[in-house]
Formats: C-alpha cells, sequence, structure tokens
C-alpha cells in the first residue's frame, strides 16, 4: 500500500485556520501529504497555503477585491466556489491530489459540496460538516460517493470533542486515498433502480441475465440517494443504459416527502441521451419517515409500515393520475432512446390480491393515463404481468436486446446475445 498520498484540504483559513492546521497536522502524521486551498475573503490565513485566496479569486475570472465588491456574503462565496471547483478540478486532471476533504458549518459546506461535484467518481471526497446528515443539504448537492462527517463540537475553537472528530475524518480520508481502486472500466455498465426484494423482486431475474451477456450491473436503492447516483453517473458517461424500473423516490418528491431525489428526477438520464427502459414500480406508493406525524391529507388510507424509518401509503386514484402526467412530462423531453414498459397486473409486492395496496381500478386509471400523454419518440410496451413476475423481466430484456442489435446500447464484453433465451426471474 503506498502511503504518498496527497489530501487537498479546503476550507476558510482566516476563520477556521486553527481547525484546518490541526487537520492537516492528522495527515502528515500519519504519512500523507497536503495540498491546502484558502478560500476565505475577509481575513488573512495565519498559516501558509498552497493555493491562495488570490489564486482561487482569479480562477473565478476576478480578484478578492471584486469578490468584497459582490454584495452579499452568499454572491461572494459563490464567486469563491467557482474558483475553488475549477482549481479542484485541474489538479486533480494533473495528479496533483488523491482525495480532499474540506470542513465548515452551512457556507463551509455548501462550498464544500460543489467542489466535490466536480471531482470524478473513484476519488475520495470527505466534507466534516456541522450539518452533515441534515435535510438543509438536498439530494441534488451530494456527489454519488461523498463521505460527510459530523463535525460535533465545531462551531468555534478546538476542543477534545472536535479533535475526535477531525483526527477520524484524517484518518478516514488519507485511509481512502491509500486504499482507493478508483472507477475502473470493465465490462459496460447497466444501472438499475429498485427498492428491496420485499417490494420489488426483478434484481433476482435482471443480474444473471445481464450478465451473462457480458455487463456490469449496479442497482441503485431508489429512496433518494441512490437516484442521485444512478443519475449522476449517467450523466458523467459511466453508464451505457439506465432500467430505470422504480419510481419511489420520483413520486415522493412530486408528492411532498422528503424520501426524493431532487426535482430534476426522471430528467436527466433523458437529457444526457442515455437510452433508458422505464417502469412505474411503487409508482402508487408515497413513504413518509415513520418518526414524524402523518400529514393530514396523507391520513385514513391503506399504509405498510416497512421498519422505524419509512412507512409507505398507497395513493388515490386521482394522485397516481398526477403522478403518471409528471412521468410523461419528463420522460417526452429525452433526446435518447426512451421505452415505458406497463405491468398490467401490478406495481409492487403489495399491489396484489389481498395487500394493502391493491387497486386494480386505480391501477387501470394510473397506467391509461401514462399511456395517453407519453408522446413519440418514447415508446411504450405492455406486459400482462405483475412487474415481480417472470414476464416483466423478460419485456425488459426484449428491450434491452433489440436496443443492443440497433445499436443504441454497446455490446456486452462477451456478447452472444442473439443466442441467449430470456432468463425468467428466479433462473
Amino acid at each position: 500500500m503506498k502511503t504518498n498520498k496527497t489530501i487537498l484540504i479546503v476550507g476558510t483559513y482566516d476563520t477556521k485556520s486553527d481547525e484546518l492546521q490541526f487537520l492537516r497536522n492528522c495527515i502528515e502524521e500519519q504519512g500523507g501529504h497536503v495540498l491546502s486551498m484558502d478560500v476565505g475573503v475577509l481575513g488573512e490565513p495565519s498559516c501558509p497555503v498552497a493555493i491562495s485566496k488570490h489564486e482561487v479569486a482569479a480562477a473565478a475570472g476576478t480578484t478578492i477585491a471584486g469578490v468584497l465588491a459582490a454584495g452579499d456574503e452568499n454572491d461572494a462565496m459563490a464567486l469563491m466556489s467557482s474558483g475553488a471547483q475549477a482549481l479542484a478540478a485541474r489538479l486533480h486532471a494533473e495528479g496533483r491530489f488523491d482525495g480532499m476533504i474540506s470542513l465548515g458549518g452551512t457556507m463551509g459546506t455548501d462550498l464544500a459540496l460543489d467542489v466535490a461535484m466536480v471531482l470524478p467518481l473513484g476519488v475520495p471526497k470527505y466534507v466534516i460538516s456541522t450539518v452533515a446528515f441534515s435535510p438543509l443539504i438536498p439530494a441534488e448537492r451530494l456527489p454519488a460517493d461523498v463521505q460527510m462527517i459530523l463535525w460535533a463540537g465545531g462551531l468555534y475553537g478546538i476542543n477534545s470533542v472536535c479533535r475526535s472528530a477531525l483526527s477520524q475524518a484524517a484518518g478516514a480520508v488519507l485511509g481512502a486515498a491509500r486504499g482507493a481502486t478508483g472507477f475502473r472500466r470493465g465490462r459496460p455498465l447497466v444501472g438499475v433502480s429498485s427498492l428491496g426484494n420485499a417490494c420489488l423482486k426483478y434484481m433476482k431475474g435482471l443480474k444473471p441475465a445481464l450478465e451473462a451477456r457480458g455487463y456490469e450491473v449496479a442497482f441503485f436503492h431508489a429512496q433518494g440517494m441512490g437516484g442521485r447516483a444512478l443519475e449522476n453517473l449517467a450523466c458523467q458517461g459511466h453508464l451505457v443504459a439506465v432500467l430505470d424500473l422504480c419510481m419511489q423516490e420520483f413520486n415522493n418528491g412530486i408528492h411532498g416527502s422528503i424520501v426524493n431525489s431532487g426535482p430534476e428526477r426522471l430528467a436527466r438520464v433523458g437529457a444526457a441521451g442515455v437510452p433508458q427502459i422505464v417502469a412505474p414500480g411503487a409508482a402508487d406508493l408515497v413513504d413518509l419517515p415513520s418518526w414524524q406525524p402523518i400529514p393530514d391529507h396523507f391520513r385514513n388510507r391503506p399504509a405498510h409500515v416497512h421498519n422505524k424509518l419509512i412507512t409507505s401509503l398507497t395513493l388515490t386514484a386521482d394522485e397516481r393520475r398526477f403522478t403518471a402526467r409528471e412521468m410523461a412530462t419528463r420522460l417526452n423531453q429525452a433526446v435518447g432512446p426512451t421505452h415505458v414498459i406497463l405491468p398490467l397486473a401490478g406495481i409492487e409486492e403489495w399491489d396484489r390480491e389481498g395487500e394493502v395496496g391493491y387497486d386494480p381500478q386505480s391501477l387501470a386509471a394510473f397506467l391509461a393515463e401514462l399511456k395517453s400523454h407519453l408522446a413519440s419518440p418514447v415508446e411504450i410496451s405492455e406486459t400482462p404481468a405483475h412487474i415481480n413476475d417472470p414476464g416483466f423481466v423478460d419485456a425488459v430484456l426484449a428491450v434491452f436486446d433489440r436496443w443492443v442489435e440497433e445499436g443504441f446500447i454497446l455490446p456486452g464484453a462477451q456478447p452472444d446475445v442473439d443466442h441467449l433465451p430470456l432468463m425468467a426471474a428466479g433462473q
């Protein structure tokens, strides 16, 4: 294991120099190297930095005087963020550092997330924040592989609690840089959205079938961050196709749940031109935190308490029609191949006779609304199967194989699609 790894430390050295210097010492004591970047504006750092605030401002096309004249602190930090992003991207491309770490409150966290977003997948990215895990941070601000550490006791000055958090963070980012394998391209990668096997079961059939076709398959848990990571990777060119078969987090977002992936969910893959096969898995449910009171407009309807974190509530026919229209609005904007598969017998495991989500009339209304609002060139097909039945997997693979033959999807590393039977779920 190589120990000569360099960590980029980004911070406001005019207000957090003691904490940043402590972080630097921890990394160097463990054999790492440090490249420091000052993104402060008002004061001067009390310790030397490799990249000054003046260089950061220049990278944003301005000066510190220009930053100060921006008008308010948000505009000023937005300029420094722009410069920090440009420098971080260039320095990493030049091989100047192997991982990044930053610390701060809301201001420092805001800038740190911007910097982390411009770094490639596989580069360790750590943000030490007083608002880590906070609902203040929306899903769309988080890179697919960012790590956040709560900066307990870190509001003002060094103390024993603060030292504990910072020393662990230093070890984490340096250890990650030493141990990281990076994002190694091998077989073409297919991204699939889903929930756990209790609700959606197509993973069991799709994974072996796609692997047999020469693809690597990554499944993303559609509970907020998973879909965001899926779309990030697609937009960065890492995925040859997206099987977006679970609408749970999209549904949550349009119906007001915090368990969502941001307002651009279901639009970004299409805008990037990545081939996508879409199905309305779990589009009849909305997830709410189990530990919060249920809003009045969601009361008195069938619900499934999944665990102490998540409760799934069924949607009315009108709410499902709204979901269908919102799905169609986004999918119709796609510039890449898009195919929507409608499983007529049900769209999640609790959408079966005798279960809390079973409502065939509302399902039919939803599917009809979706079908009527999707527009060419979006393709539509129906399968009489339930989404958790083998026939649904066959329907997905039929579209996938056709797109490979037509050249929309890169062939697998060991392609023999013409001679592969469709694999039913569970095989």
